[in-house]
């Protein structure tokens, strides 16, 4: 009965006229960013924060939430026509839904992508209705040790899902807690790091810095790549978005899989959209009867990644919720704005504002349907967009993101820091940094440190204190795990390695 109860809630909050336009605009405009490629949905939803500021925190928080699973859906568009992922969670649709597209068939490959964001979405609301409440219920139980060992557990799972060069991870890492030390000491009052400027004593602004390192810097990126004009120049018709039987038959399984996949992993801090998308089509092909198939248009190829990172996008609103703490940059962007309104995400938050948690979920119900209908009927007018020349986008954004940094204190000061971390993310893209662990060391850094001093406090100085409590034991052995998974991975393959190339011995061979 509670669960019926905070739906009837959710919905009689999500229906009202005022949040459904809120709604309707967060799902368009994510839907415009994720057709532009190099956008992104954290410099979206950075550049409005500020606009935000006095407005309901409800209806602001139900627009960014569209605008995130919006921008799920918006990259497929280029990934499909063009082969250019609009985001990097569509990297994978690219593989067989331009190949779809060469042989006549973007229609149902855009169709697909559509149809299983909405199930798939659908089905992830559904479980995060379910789920979360109990994880805020297993929060509760949530002490500063806790906390302290669920970030490390954070930063040891961003070695895991790095990529290849886990030790870049922990650089960025490392290099985002360092910058989050910058201002005063909340403990001792001391300034730290600032250099006798007296601008840094407050730290860096979140806005500020996600304004230079996502949209300028891609700006910067732009510059060197050579101007190419318009990105579109074919013609699209509605009339090919139409499935056959056969293709609901081929990718119904690949749908669920692809969601159910999605949701476990977004709901793990640091999985984020990609590595859902990633994960999603790896499965799939490895359960296909017809492996060989992938990469050459097969339709499973694109409804499974499609169908894993809006799952992705839903269920990494739990771990906001229920603890606090993000699981990407997008809902890191998200949680400095609970901030800015005085709201602080976690076990709490369902006690404290459950029209606000409860509004939030069902709007998902309807801007994935919202959504739906958007890409069944309204593509042609997004393809449109990708007519105009790549030089006036990059113009847009460097209006917008300056604006934003300068509307957070009205100092051109904070222009010039965005500036300076612009500088910062295209020199780490340049040398292949991962900007996502800074990112989320940025957010996560002062509850880090604020946690593992009261623990040392509580503790007398003792770091047993992580292991003698059942949940903060889990999450710091998860944690070295997680750090050690590259020295397990080096040794399994040496392993295998070993054992495929041991020497064999004639001797046994022969007969006495």
């Amino acid at each position: 009965m509670d669960l019926l109860n905070n739906l009837y809630t959710g919905f009689s909050i999500a229906l009202t006229f005022n949040n459904i336009i809120y709604c309707l605009v967060g799902v368009l405009f994510g839907q415009i960013i994720g057709v532009l490629p190099g956008i992104g949905a954290p410099t979206a939803i950075a550049l409005l924060l500020p606009l935000t500021f006095k407005a309901n925190p409800t209806s602001a928080l139900i627009m960014f939430a569209g605008i995130y699973y919006g921008v799920a859906y918006g990259g497929t568009i280029t990934s499909v026509l063009i082969n250019v992922p609009g985001e990097s969670s569509t990297v994978m649709t690219c593989l067989d839904g331009y190949q779809m597209a060469l042989k006549g068939r973007a229609g149902a490959a855009l169709s697909v992508a559509a149809i299983g964001s909405f199930v798939a979405g659908t089905i992830s609301v559904v479980i995060l209705m379910a789920f979360a409440p109990a994880l805020a219920k297993l929060a509760l139980r949530f002490g500063p040790a806790e906390y302290f060992s669920l970030t490390l557990m954070a930063f040891g799972l961003l070695t895991v899902f790095g990529g290849e060069q886990p030790v870049k991870t922990v650089i960025s890492t490392m290099l985002g807690l360092l910058i989050a030390t910058i201002g005063l000491d909340v403990v001792s009052g001391m300034p730290r790091f600032a250099f006798g400027v007296p601008q840094l004593l407050g730290g860096f602004d979140f806005i500020v810095i996600i304004c230079g390192m996502f949209g300028i810097a891609e700006v910067f990126c732009s510059i060197e790549e050579p101007e190419e004009g318009e990105l579109l120049k074919s013609k699209f018709r509605l009339r090919d978005f139409f499935l056959t039987w056969q293709d609901w038959i081929a990718s119904r399984w690949a749908i669920i899989r692809g969601g159910i996949i999605g949701f476990l992993v977004g709901i793990i801090p640091a999985g984020g959209i990609t590595t859902a998308s990633f994960l999603a089509y790896l499965a799939e092909k490895r359960a296909s009867r017809h492996p060989e198939r992938f990469g050459q248009g097969a339709i499973e190829g694109v409804a499974a990644p499609e169908s894993a990172n809006n799952a992705a996008s839903i269920s990494g609103f739990a771990p906001l919720l229920a603890l606090g703490i993000p699981g990407s940059p997008t809902t890191a962007v998200m949680l400095a704005g609970f901030m800015m309104w005085g709201i602080r995400p976690g076990p709490l938050l369902f006690q404290t504002k459950p029209d606000l948690v409860w509004g939030l979920i069902s709007s998902m119900y309807i801007g994935n349907f919202l959504l739906l209908l958007i890409n069944i009927f309204l593509i042609p007018a997004f393809v449109a967009l990708l007519r105009l020349p790549y030089t006036i986008i990059m113009g847009f954004i460097v209006i917008f993101a300056s604006v934003g940094a300068y509307s957070v204190n009205n100092s051109l000061f904070d222009v010039w820091m965005m500036l300076g971390f612009a500088v910062l993310g295209y020199l780490m893209r340049k040398l292949n940094y991962p900007i996502v662990p800074l990112i989320l060391a940025l957010v996560l850094g002062n509850l880090s440190e604020n946690s593992l001093r009261q623990t040392l406090i509580i503790s007398g100085g003792s770091l047993s204190i992580f292991f003698t409590r059942p949940i903060s034991a889990f999450f710091v052995i998860a944690a070295i795990l997680a750090y050690l998974s590259p020295l397990i991975r080096w040794g399994w393959k040496r392993l295998r390695r070993g054992l495929v190339h041991a020497p064999s011995h004639p001797e046994s061979n022969q007969s006495p």
